[in-house]
């Protein structure tokens, strides 16, 4: 089997759903969290930086819990021999794939010539994914926008998709708007944007040999199964993901990928006490779980006593598992 196409039968059936990569959000502990609610959904990294990586030596940023898998390694950066190294610190770190961030509009992104700003440079953007997929054995993949600034996305994304498949490259995530470089905040440039989910379904009738995924806006398992149904390959979900998790990956498996049952968010905080013990045994405050467990009732009964309890409790000394029993007690009471 060439490199081009190992592991795509598993990698690509998991990117039938994936969560997105996003800031300060899909943390390792999210990341754990998120996998005991469903065992198929493919995860993503918070972006890591290939400098941070290669010139400052942080190999702590790709710290995972081996139960994460099917997990992937987004990087941001712009200089392929660098890029290289980091993805081959990534494979050695043990990560399914390792994806090409082109589509965030920070200017601390823009600062380091990556990020969206890599969709004005697709040649760039080709030499960086060949130098990537030459260094591990592992699939490489980019998260893209449809265009930046006053680029026609018409006109702009197929070039881009065809630089970077002939570069190797045969699984994109497409976020379905532009990105304003300059009078958007990163916020808004999330919101603001229009949607055009349409050109997305016309990439993936242009390229029919690539694995293409929907971003952006996508918000309940019912939108992406419309999404599959019309033939794209998969759908990153980034919000609703993490602010009621339950919604969206509880059901995964089961709807999406067809297997297994539904999970239990109550059965999987129970499952979390251990994990939040084993952090907290190795210097990890109970907040930086439970901050991301606080959307997991979200819309049932118990929702905002689960919150409140969690929210208030955390920071009181000594606070620990038996805070996150309490506060499930709370729901399950309500639910009763």
């Amino acid at each position: 089997m060439s490199k081009e196409i190992a592991g795509k039968s598993g990698l690509w059936r998991s990117a039938q759903l994936s969560v997105a990569p996003m800031m300060d959000w899909t943390t390792r502990e999210c990341r754990y969290l998120h996998r005991l609610m469903s065992k198929e959904t493919l995860l993503y990294t918070e972006m890591v930086t290939a400098p941070a990586l290669v010139r400052g030596g942080a190999l702590h940023l790709l710290d995972h819990d081996p139960r994460e898998h099917p997990v992937a390694l987004q990087l941001g950066g712009s200089d392929p021999t660098e890029l290289a190294e980091a993805a081959r610190l990534g494979a050695e770190a043990g990560y399914d794939e390792i994806n090409l961030n082109c589509g965030c509009p920070s200017d601390r992104v823009q600062s380091g010539a990556f990020g969206a700003v890599l969709m004005q440079s697709p040649e760039l953007v080709a030499d960086c994914m060949a130098a990537m997929a030459e260094a591990v054995d592992v699939e490489v993949t980019v998260k893209c926008r449809i265009g930046v600034d006053d680029q026609t996305p018409e006109e702009i994304l197929p070039g881009f998709l065809e630089q970077i498949r002939a570069a190797g490259v045969s699984r994109v995530t497409i976020h379905a708007r532009k990105a304003w470089l300059q009078g958007l905040s990163p916020k808004e440039n999330r919101d603001v944007p229009p949607l055009d989910y349409e050109l997305v379904h016309r990439m993936k009738a242009a390229f029919p040999d690539m694995h293409i995924s929907i971003n952006g806006g996508i918000a309940t398992l019912a939108e992406a199964e419309a999404h599959l149904a019309r033939g794209l390959d998969g759908v990153m979900i980034g919000r609703a993901a993490y602010h009621q998790p339950a919604d969206v990956l509880c059901a995964a498996d089961p709807r999406i990928f067809g297997s297994g049952e539904a999970s239990d968010p109550v059965e999987v905080v129970q499952q979390m006490l251990p994990y939040i013990e084993r952090e907290m045994q190795k210097g990890a405050r109970l907040h930086q779980v439970t901050r991301h467990m606080l959307g997991l009732f979200a819309g049932r009964p118990g929702a905002r006593q689960w919150r409140r309890h969690l929210s208030e409790g955390v920071s009181q000394k000594g606070a620990g598992p038996e805070l996150v029993e309490e506060a499930l007690g709370l729901v399950v009471a309500r639910a009763a």
